[in-house]
């Protein structure tokens, strides 16, 4: 069993690298360099054909939903997916795809800025190829200290706190699908375990549930404050919730927000004692 895992040095990415290795040895990991090529694609292909995987994971991309660059985030985005794409359709490989609950927009119809549209309709390519796309929400957990200002906003919480910083937040309590990184990585490899009855759709990655942020923090025993109303931005999206009937038939997620909480909690504290 060969797998090649997109993104492996990413927070989802290196996460299910770790899963896999628990069962399988032949793993091969793909990051971004291949994109700073100017023959990427010759070399993406190469690699492919080199080592020949049973299974893709393509979690790489440009992941920063701020980014204004559009070649830069549509050659990360969209070609690179569109070239794994079409080459698992082609050998008839099995290819799980990172997307994002960013296509629903602030309207649940359209994508509301550049990220959310690469994501789009790179996800439409994968479904049309046959392959099968996770819409993930908003994850947190182990493994994000590298996200930077991408990081969850319980991490950056978190960080302010241990530098004695304020956190604040937007009033109106706006809340969202909060979906440990545990449940990522089971939905990830139920996918492909199950692909055959899989293919050709997307599904959540979601709890169905939406929280506000004040009760995250509240678990996480962090307090809080509000700046001004004025200060929210235009669009700002103030609820996001998953829908079981969108998940994969047969998984559920195992965390619920207090218990992927406090073991983010324990984990971060003890990670900096």
């Amino acid at each position: 069993m060969k797998i090649l895992v997109t993104g492996a040095k990413g927070f989802i990415g290196k996460r299910i690298v770790e899963r896999l290795r628990l069962t399988y040895t032949q793993i091969l990991e793909m990051d971004e360099e291949y994109l700073e090529m100017p023959d990427w694609q010759i070399r993406m292909k190469k690699t492919l054909e080199d080592f020949y995987p049973n299974v893709i994971f393509h979690v790489g991309a440009c992941s920063d939903t701020l980014e204004k660059r559009v070649n830069y985030m549509m050659i990360r985005n969209y070609e690179a997916t569109k070239l794994l794409a079409d080459w698992c359709r082609e050998k008839a490989v099995p290819l799980v795809y990172s997307s994002s609950a960013a296509n629903y927009g602030t309207n649940n119809q359209h994508p509301s800025n550049l990220y959310g549209w690469s994501k789009y309709v790179a996800e439409d390519y994968v479904i049309n190829a046959g392959g099968t796309a996770l819409r993930y929400f908003n994850v947190y957990g182990r493994g994000e200290h590298n996200k930077g200002k991408m990081a969850s906003f319980l991490f950056q919480a978190y960080q302010k706190k241990m530098n004695s910083e304020n956190v604040l937040l937007f009033p109106h309590t706006p809340s969202r699908d909060f979906i440990y990184i545990d449940d990522v990585v089971s939905a990830n490899i139920f996918a492909m375990k199950n692909y055959q009855h899989l293919a050709g759709r997307y599904y959540e990655v979601s709890t169905a549930v939406s929280s506000t942020f004040e009760e995250m923090l509240t678990l996480a025993n962090i307090e809080y404050k509000y700046i001004d109303e004025n200060e929210i931005p235009l669009g700002y999206q103030f609820y996001t919730c998953g829908d079981k009937k969108k998940w994969m038939p047969h998984w559920k997620p195992e965390f619920g927000l207090a218990r992927g909480v406090e073991e983010y909690r324990v984990f971060l504290n003890r990670s900096t004692a």
